[in-house]
């Protein structure tokens, strides 16, 4: 397939090794700017897929991000932090990358060239009709991820994408694709800066919103947050302390009591 790789393609800035300290930060700033405009011209794709993935965990399905190195690592850390902070189960949106846990740290050579890896690893957790299956990819073309959601599109099960060149097999393939395009990098070909960036953006927005439609945020609050440090212990303390009339004292034995702010809140109601 012929389409042109702009993540690929040459970086705006020459001799980058000439340049200053600072020089350098302004310029990969500059860069950096770019990203949020490329999502906003994007942001109807990226409510479609939200919507279908709302649809289908109302049905009791479940999130799946799949990809490779940076990308797969992205989607690990936006399915590691939803429980955490919204409370939901662990097994409610899941990472997976192309070599496994070990990839997370290091490289696994040629784990990102395997067409049938990814549909063995999803078998592993059941995967149904009702779950998502969104493929990230910063060039859009990862056999790992491509083969991953062809198999899923034969199994009826509903594929996203996150990708950063248009027109790649990725975003062909995927029934709900988002294609963030934010051109060259600011060292060449290195995806893990602005089309990285753009990728963890999508991310935050696409378990944020999912989220806050399922009802796990109250105003602007986390009232389903775990409580696993004392720093949020502290700040589950204060959100109580907004929500009803009691002291800090109150709302910390409240909190110890039933174990989270929602529950605390709607005891004293």
């Amino acid at each position: 397939m012929n389409f042109t790789k702009t993540t690929e393609q040459s970086s705006h800035y020459e001799h980058l090794e000439q340049m200053s300290v600072a020089d350098l930060l302004s310029n990969i700033n500059k860069e950096d700017k770019t990203v949020p405009i490329a999502i906003e011209k994007v942001l109807p794709q990226i409510e479609v897929l939200i919507t279908k993935v709302i649809e289908k965990i109302k049905l009791g399905g479940r999130i799946f991000y799949i990809g490779a190195g940076t990308s797969g690592r992205l989607g690990i850390v936006d399915a590691s932090e939803c429980p955490p902070t919204f409370g939901v189960p662990f097994d409610l949106v899941n990472g997976i990358i192309a070599g496994g846990d070990k990839a997370i740290r290091r490289a696994v050579e040629n784990a990102e060239d395997n067409t049938t890896q990814a549909w063995l690893d999803l078998q592993e957790y059941a995967i149904g009709e009702n779950d998502v299956v969104i493929g990230i990819a910063a060039s859009g073309t990862t056999p790992y991820v491509i083969g991953g959601l062809e198999k899923c599109n034969e199994n009826n099960i509903t594929t996203g994408s996150i990708t950063c060149n248009e027109g790649s097999p990725i975003a062909l393939i995927a029934k709900f694709p988002i294609v963030v395009v934010v051109g060259p990098e600011f060292v060449t070909g290195s995806s893990r800066m602005k089309a990285g960036t753009a990728q963890k953006l999508v991310l935050n927005m696409i378990s944020t919103t999912t989220m806050i439609q399922l009802g796990k945020v109250k105003g602007n609050k986390m009232v389903d947050m775990q409580l696993s440090n004392d720093k949020l212990v502290d700040r589950g303390v204060k959100m109580i302390m907004s929500e009803i009339p009691v002291d800090y004292s109150k709302a910390a034995e409240l909190l110890k009591e039933f174990g989270s702010v929602r529950k605390a809140v709607d005891h004293w109601k």
